[in-house]
C-alpha cells in the first residue's frame, strides 16, 4: 500500500483541492468519540453553506463520496 492511499494523505490532498474552490471539508468528530464512524461534509467558505454531505442527514458523506465530488468538480462536471 502506497502512502497516497492512507486516509490522512487522501484527506490532505482533498483539502488542497477543496481549498482551490473555496470549500472546507468538515468532519463530525462527535460521532467518532461515540464509537460510530464520523461522516464528512463540504462547506462553502464565503457563505458557510453546506454544499455537499448534508442529505439525508448532516455529515452523511463518506471520505470516498467527498473524493468523488471533488474529482467531478476538478473535471468541471459539478
Amino acid at each position: 500500500m502506497s502512502r497516497k492511499e492512507f486516509d490522512a494523505s487522501r484527506m490532505r490532498r482533498m483539502k488542497r483541492i477543496a481549498g482551490r474552490y473555496g470549500l472546507t471539508i468538515l468532519t463530525a468528530e462527535k460521532l467518532k468519540v461515540l464509537g460510530q464512524p464520523g461522516g464528512h461534509a463540504l462547506r462553502h467558505d464565503e457563505t458557510f453553506k453546506i454544499v455537499y454531505g448534508d442529505v439525508p442527514k448532516p455529515f452523511s458523506a463518506s471520505l470516498d463520496d467527498i473524493e468523488a465530488y471533488l474529482e467531478k468538480l476538478e473535471a468541471g462536471e459539478a
